[in-house]
């Protein structure tokens, strides 16, 4: 299959290389420096050049922001037959795009990426292929996803960005909190030092990606319920009291399995 891609971030020259050994690849990034980083690969100067070179799908790797305006960008230059896929790992205005856009699409997200997972070893990971999706595209992401050991679940568009409030907001929010009131002074024990190196890798990811997940529509509900256990732990704490803490952390434990 010729299989173009947008965007030559980390995602989608990962994806470019992982797609090379079995697919035509060509990836389009405006920064043509960054392109020229996924070997094995056509590398496009201009986004014109998805014409000639007539993809039958292109994954949409750019950030959340962008995502619907490379598709505008690109869509002149595509055959009807062509398949979009996104990778996103916030859905928002998306589906309303595929909704009138005319071209058939997939949706899918990997939850993983290079700053804390081994790419050449994805056994254990998972990922997320949206019901909605065409069949053909839900077909080649799970043949994808079955190769390199990665789980698959399906959940809507709905559901899927209710679910990511709930697993990216919550370890999100605790980094940057975490984060926000750390000392440079501080002499760290392990667990602090533990906490603070997962601090590090989630803020070395870019602000666009940072920010397309706080602003999950559904984030505000899994924030409030975070300020809720901390009042409820203040609580707890100011009465110092040990029965209360007792059952606070038999849950906690309970919650962990």
């Amino acid at each position: 299959m010729r299989v173009g891609i947008l965007g030559a971030g980390k995602m989608g020259t990962w994806l470019a290389g992982v797609l090379s050994s079995e697919h035509e690849v060509a990836v389009y990034d405006p920064d043509s420096a960054k392109a020229q980083g996924a070997g094995g690969v056509k590398v496009l100067k201009e986004i014109a050049e998805f014409g000639a070179f007539t993809p039958q799908m292109l994954i949409n790797a750019v950030s959340l922001e962008s995502t619907v305006d490379a598709y505008e960008a690109a869509a002149p230059y595509l055959t009807r037959e062509c398949l979009l896929a996104d990778v996103a790992s916030i859905k928002g205005d998306i589906p309303g795009y595929y909704a009138c856009c005319g071209f058939r699409f997939a949706s899918v997200h990997p939850m993983f990426g290079p700053t804390f997972t081994d790419m050449a070893s994805l056994k254990g990971q998972n990922a997320v292929i949206i019901t909605e999706s065409d069949p053909e595209g839900t077909a080649f992401f799970e043949e994808l996803f079955r190769r390199l050991g990665v789980a698959v679940f399906r959940y809507t568009f709905r559901e899927h960005d209710e679910m990511m409030a709930y697993s990216l907001t919550t370890p999100f929010v605790s980094s940057l909190v975490f984060a926000a009131c750390i000392s440079s002074t501080a002499v760290p024990g392990t667990t602090f030092a533990r906490h603070r190196q997962i601090a590090r890798g989630l803020l070395s990811e870019s602000d666009p990606l940072l920010t397309e997940v706080l602003f999950n529509p559904q984030s505000l509900k899994q924030l409030e319920k975070i300020t809720s256990r901390l009042e409820f732990l203040k609580h707890v704490i100011r009465d110092r009291d040990h029965e209360e803490a007792k059952r606070f952390f038999d849950q906690l434990r309970t919650n962990l399995g």
